[in-house]
């Protein structure tokens, strides 16, 4: 077994969910509740963006496909039904499906998508989950073994312990203090057989850091599972740009229909930027992607014109000049 793990070049598309905090003042706007905070670490009183997003994971490239309002929950529905925010985001994925692309096969969520609900209804669809469980999960080892000639079946081999690895695939290290483990389990959660991938990060031998990630195809492969969850922050990255440089959150309307028509253009914009960024990358090079690099070589640009315009210079020789890219790059983050 290698030290290091080295991956292949294997090209394929996820889908990742993920829901967002938009802060929102007043009383009357539409889907006004309480929603969790990451910023803040806690529930606070706005709005609830649920986005569907495609990845491409070699290229660890993601743009939103879908976004939706999560709506309000009445007081009165609380009590007298049993619907979720896991409902309201199956809804989105169900009402979104047919827009995926034909190639992806997994949808991938944080650790919130773990639940039983959710992955019955995603599998419903016909499509596989990725995503994390706790770290105390209740797995069981499956059964291989004889069986007794009469009487029930013998299902499971014991509780699963993750202080004792004696009975996991070890598949090296992704990174120099990365290892990853694998099995096939019962989730008694999820009332299913699971691919499990175990990290466990000893760079501080003291304090071990682990992760346990999973997927309903208990056929895929671990490292692949491995890089779908890490591609799954680039969702984050999209939320990020889109609130920091499209206004995502600056809209001042509290119709639905109007709200959504200006998330959905913010996300659009980020999208045809990353895009026109992506067309003109150097293919010798890995795509590395800014929205704030775009948004300066944007405004560059734009100061050239009015120079050029209103001191009736010559564009064609001002543009043919060797230093006029130089110009446009002027301040980038990334060139």
């Amino acid at each position: 077994m290698p030290s290091l793990l080295i991956f292949e070049d294997v090209y394929y598309q996820i889908a990742v969910i993920d829901a967002s905090f938009v802060p929102k003042s007043g009383k009357a706007t539409y889907g006004l509740d309480r929603f969790y905070n990451g910023k803040a670490s806690r529930a606070e009183r706005g709005l609830e963006l649920s986005m569907i997003a495609v990845v491409d994971v070699e290229q660890a490239i993601g743009y939103s496909l879908s976004v939706q309002q999560t709506p309000a929950l009445e007081p009165d529905s609380k009590r007298a039904t049993e619907r979720t925010r896991v409902d309201d985001y199956l809804d989105h994925l169900r009402a979104t499906r047919a827009a995926l692309p034909a190639a992806v096969r997994y949808l991938v969520g944080d650790g919130f998508y773990s639940k039983l609900k959710w992955v019955k209804g995603v599998v419903a669809l016909a499509l596989e989950v990725i995503g994390k469980l706790r770290c105390d999960a209740n797995l069981r080892y499956l059964y291989d073994g004889a069986q007794k000639p009469r009487g029930a079946h013998r299902k499971y081999d014991g509780k699963v312990d993750l202080t004792d690895l004696s009975r996991w695939q070890s598949l090296g290290k992704v990174e120099n203090d990365t290892s990853l483990y694998s099995a096939v389990v019962w989730s008694v959660s999820l009332k299913r057989k699971i691919r499990v991938v175990y990290l466990v990060n000893r760079k501080h031998p003291e304090r071990l850091c682990y992760a346990l990630l999973f997927s309903t195809d208990i056929e895929l492969d671990p490292i692949q599972l491995y890089r779908a969850d890490r591609a799954r922050f680039q969702i984050e990255f999209i939320f990020r740009d889109a609130k920091q440089f499209t206004g995502l959150t600056d809209c001042q309307a509290r119709d639905a229909q109007k709200l959504d028509f200006h998330f959905n253009a913010s996300l659009t914009a980020l999208n045809m930027a990353k895009w026109e960024q992506y067309q003109q990358r150097n293919i010798e090079q890995p795509f590395v992607f800014s929205m704030a690099s775009y948004k300066r070589r944007k405004l560059n640009q734009h100061l050239l014109e009015r120079f050029i315009h209103n001191l009736d210079l010559d564009e064609t020789l001002i543009k043919k000049h060797p230093n006029y890219h130089s110009l446009c790059d002027y301040g980038l983050l990334v060139p």
